[in-house]
């Protein structure tokens, strides 16, 4: 009997001794997956409605839309019209029209799981079409002496100049945050580049409806939004936790 115990303790210290010596893996991997959400993002631009309300001068509309396709990736879109009327110094115009955007945007911000919020750099092509109304325009004359409080009138009556189009490139830089589950604001910045346009050899293209004002001699423009949108979550994707687990150095203190 006392040769039983006597091996059945020698296997226990041999296999103590075993278990001892097997050496503890610090860096174990973590198989936790986590659920990220995709789907489509709808909104308005709150500017050109604010705009509206405010100026008599100005009616405009924009929808903004994003659909997320990777984990920092974005196909965006924004539509719209405008209407804008200004008073130059020797004439009245108005001009109105459509327009399209579609681009990407790349997310540059590192969320916490569960978050889908943006700081973005992103990139548009962008389409417009619309029509010039010259309402009235007085001549300019450097002989004042029988009108001098005001230039002479050439006419009072509205001249159209229809079918004018443009095309520009456009730079994107904002932010869209989680204010509530699924809602989301947002504000741009963006820089316009003229690619083509046509325009009326009798009064030129001094307002793009999406791209802003035109200035003489310049291809250049700029513009800003800042929308409020809600998220529709079409499906979730499993992507891999990254986590960042100290060494055996790192735990010890070693520098």
């Amino acid at each position: 009997m006392s040769r039983y115990f006597i091996s059945l303790l020698i296997v226990l210290c041999s296999y103590t001794a075993y278990s001892q010596d097997k050496p503890i893996d610090l860096n174990q991997k973590d198989s936790i997956t986590y659920q990220q959400s995709y789907g489509l993002r709808l909104g308005v631009d709150l500017s050109r409605i604010l705009r509206t309300s405010l100026d008599d001068n100005y009616k405009g509309l924009e929808l903004i839309a994003d659909y997320r396709l990777t984990q920092n990736l974005y196909i965006a879109a924004e539509i719209g019209n405008e209407e804008k009327t200004k008073q130059e110094d020797l004439y009245n115009f108005t001009t109105s029209g459509s327009y399209i955007k579609v681009g990407v945007d790349k997310n540059n911000y590192a969320n916490w799981y569960g978050e889908q919020n943006m700081i973005y750099i992103g990139g548009r092509l962008a389409f417009s079409t619309f029509e010039n109304t010259l309402n009235n325009y007085q001549y300019f004359d450097t002989n004042r002496y029988w009108s001098s409080e005001d230039f002479p009138n050439g006419s009072m009556t509205p001249e159209n100049f229809s079918g004018l189009s443009a095309t520009w490139l456009e730079g994107v830089f904002g932010t869209k945050v989680e204010m509530f589950k699924n809602f989301y604001l947002g504000a741009s910045i963006r820089l316009g580049i003229i690619l083509s346009q046509k325009e009326n050899d009798r009064f030129p293209n001094l307002y793009i409806p999406g791209f802003n004002k035109v200035t003489d001699g310049s291809r250049f423009g700029v513009g800003y939004n800042y929308s409020i949108s809600y998220v529709l979550p079409f499906y979730k994707k499993k992507k891999k936790a990254s986590t960042n687990t100290p060494t055996e150095e790192q735990s010890s203190g070693e520098l």
